[in-house]
């Protein structure tokens, strides 16, 4: 189950954050390119979860 919410959360975070990405302020700009980074980490996360048979 760990594998299939990680990786939930990690597009959840890679949408909202590509989504800031295109905002005019740069500060935004820059923390959504933090929660895109944040997302693939969890994307990656899931994907060993998955591999390891949630043992992690």
């Amino acid at each position: 189950m760990g594998e299939l919410t990680e990786k939930i959360k990690g597009n959840t975070n890679e949408a909202i954050g590509n989504i800031k990405q295109e905002s005019g302020n740069p500060n935004t700009r820059a923390e959504g390119r933090q929660q895109e980074a944040k997302g693939e980490a969890q994307q990656l996360k899931g994907e060993v979860e998955g591999k390891l048979g949630n043992d992690i």
